[in-house]
């Protein structure tokens, strides 16, 4: 069963999830955007090794914190190459990352099993990460809105689509944003303007 600690760090207060199965002595860190000894710390005190860290875009704001991580754990860092061309000053300069995902890929990590969705928009690589009923969206679906469009990379008609793609996951699926609270894709369909 999957296991998660969240943690909103930084300034644009990006929510870092700490992941694993019941019983595993290893963790996957999805978007580690700031505070990498906070991350770190936290990691230690739930008796967790970072096994991996899982990159849903390569905005500044999500990866922040990769190399320092990286460094210290030699983990594997997973990414969506569509990103790589994204301009520095979004991506606080070269994306480190040792493996790349794409649509369909299963990424094996803290004794877990997650499917990776192409959900392209807010940039061109974003993905979403499908494991045990729970998804994390990134900044492709938020709480009652979407992940913007207007800088480099972005695509309206593709979050759009992307979107109408998430409608297509079961109601009761949860989702765990890049920003804000929690939610249901369910919940989302009902109420957010975006997924109608």
């Amino acid at each position: 069963m999957l296991q998660q600690f969240t943690m909103p760090l930084g300034a644009y207060q990006t929510n870092c999830y700490i992941i694993w199965a019941e019983g595993s002595d290893s963790c996957a860190v999805i978007d580690p955007g700031y505070e990498p000894d906070t991350i770190l710390t936290r990691a230690g005190l739930l008796g967790k090794k970072v096994e991996a860290i899982l990159l849903t875009h390569g905005h500044f704001d999500h990866v922040g914190a990769v190399r320092e991580i990286a460094a210290v754990t030699d983990c594997k860092v997973y990414l969506c190459a569509d990103d790589l061309a994204m301009p520095h000053q979004f991506t606080a300069g070269d994306l480190y990352y040792t493996d790349t995902y794409t649509e369909g890929s299963i990424v094996e990590a803290a004794g877990l099993t997650l499917k990776v969705l192409h959900t392209p928009g807010h940039t061109p690589g974003s993905i979403c990460l499908l494991c045990d009923g729970n998804l994390y969206a990134g900044d492709t679906l938020f709480q009652g809105s979407c992940g913007r469009t207007d800088l480099p990379g972005g695509d309206w008609a593709q979050i759009l689509q992307s979107l109408r793609r998430l409608k297509e996951l079961p109601d009761k699926t949860k989702v765990f944003s890049g920003h804000g609270p929690s939610s249901t894709i369910g919940d989302e369909k009902q109420w957010n303007p975006y997924m109608r």
